[in-house]
């Protein structure tokens, strides 16, 4: 082989796929599915669903609009059904793609046996070995169950297994205040069920400014959920009754386990490679995405540092460019955007207020409600702030927040602004189309 990939995520299948296509003889070995977690048990399914969830809300809501819409019932499991189809979809997409660039795929379990070789034990137990000059590792991560007493021996959801119910939970527990947990302690209180978030920390969302986490913890109060801050679950037991109970205090139907993800390191043979890993099992790399051992890349979430889809993308356009077009790109300076699917959303992009401070610019702040955006007034969406971070020396833009209607497409015009080094009086004075949220730009700026 010229080329080994393991792990076929929205990094590691494009990859195998521009090195077939270059005339490289190309082995992808995936444990489960083709598209990797994204596709599969992440952004796809979840955001499909949480779709579901905004419409429900909606309907809900149809008096506000002056719509009668009559009751309102959920049907789970055609909620399911329409995510299961939308998941096959786009999977077969994902494989179509990697056949038609000639790709040879193994399905299995990989393990480095030594420094460029690999032993595959395929599904029905028998294993194949296979070497390369380059190997690219792509496996992703799986959701970390943390060690609280009692809770092997409770029946418990994860962020995978939650989205096969077929009906919403009658109180459901989210141990977890971070992104994945947040979403679904909205989309199931959409659908009717009684919802407790329990986070140990003292805010929600620990990476985001105070008083966004706070802005999004009065926004899910008042959707009617539970937030209980500086809770630490000491232990978990099972009732009588059958419920979960949390150190002898908060009960419920069902628990979901939200607690952060783990590398998928444990079982990959690292030590006979020569891979160093980090304290947390995340593999070690430099900037152009190389391990400790020669001639072997990393890319994706399990190298640590924020697991997003785009990020994962984003590595595999840099490991393209150095590996089949010589080039030098490099992942250091890059701008981070993402967003959370909340309702209305939290789009992010570049340095919280708190980083830059931390860092020593001269900090500008402008920040303006969503109350005072025409358009989220129009559609009853006003909910949420807007929240930019200036340096105040060049008047260049160093990161936003913009929890609203719609914040992660505002959040990408802040982004594109970023990218162009444009300042922010540039839209502070810009004419936007009315009545747009994008228009908010100039009112968001005229505060500086």
């Amino acid at each position: 082989m010229d080329a080994i990939v393991i792990g076929a995520g929205q990094g590691g299948g494009p990859l195998a796929g521009a090195f077939a296509k270059a005339g490289r003889r190309t082995l992808l070995v995936e444990r489960t599915h083709i598209g990797g977690t994204c596709v599969n048990e992440g952004c796809t399914p979840t955001k499909t669903m949480i779709a579901s969830g905004r419409v429900a809300h909606l309907a809900q809501r149809g008096k506000d609009y002056g719509v009668n819409t009559g009751d309102i019932t959920i049907d789970l499991a055609r909620v399911r059904e329409r995510k299961r189809k939308i998941v096959a979809e786009f999977r077969n997409s994902s494989e179509q793609s990697i056949a038609k660039a000639g790709v040879e795929v193994e399905f299995g379990h990989a393990r480095f046996v030594a420094p460029h070789t690999i032993e595959i034990e395929k599904p029905d137990g028998t294993q194949i070995e296979a070497s390369a000059d380059i190997i690219v590792i792509n496996t992703g991560l799986r959701p970390l169950v943390p060690n609280i007493p009692g809770l092997a021996s409770v029946p418990y959801l994860t962020s995978t297994s939650i989205m096969e119910l077929d009906l919403a939970p009658e109180h459901l527990v989210v141990l977890g205040g971070g992104y994945v947990g947040l979403e679904f302690a909205q989309l199931f209180r959409r659908f009717g069920s009684h919802v407790t978030v329990v986070h140990r920390g003292a805010q929600l969302l620990p990476r985001e400014d105070p008083d966004i986490a706070s802005a999004v913890a009065d926004i899910l109060t008042e959707d009617g959920i539970d937030v209980r801050l500086n809770t630490d679950t000491k232990s978990i037991t099972r009732t009588a009754n059958g419920r979960v109970e949390l150190s002898g205090e908060i009960a419920g139907s069902h628990l979901l386990v939200a607690t952060g993800r783990a590398p998928n390191t444990d079982d990959l043979g690292v030590a006979a490679a020569g891979i160093e890993l980090d304290a947390h099992g995340f593999i070690k790399a430099n900037d152009r995405l190389e391990t400790t051992a020669p001639g072997v890349y990393v890319m994706g979430d399990v190298k640590g540092g924020p697991a997003f889809t785009h990020v994962s993308y984003d590595d595999f356009r840099i490991l393209r460019s150095n590996l089949l077009r010589g080039g030098n790109a490099s992942i250091k300076g890059r701008l981070l955007p993402y967003t959370v699917f909340l309702d209305p959303q939290l789009g992010r992009v570049g340095m919280t207020e708190t980083e830059a401070r931390a860092a020593g610019f001269d900090v500008r702040i402008a920040s303006m409600p969503m109350s005072n955006v025409a358009r989220a007034l129009e559609m009853d969406e006003s909910r949420g702030v807007m929240k930019a971070v200036v340096d105040g020396n060049t008047k260049l833009i160093l990161g936003a927040a913009v929890l609203g209607i719609e914040g992660g497409e505002v959040a990408a015009m802040l982004q594109l602004a970023m990218m162009g080094s444009l300042p922010y009086t540039t839209l502070r004075d810009g004419m936007f189309s009315h009545p747009t949220l994008s228009e908010s730009l100039n009112n968001l700026f005229g505060v500086l």
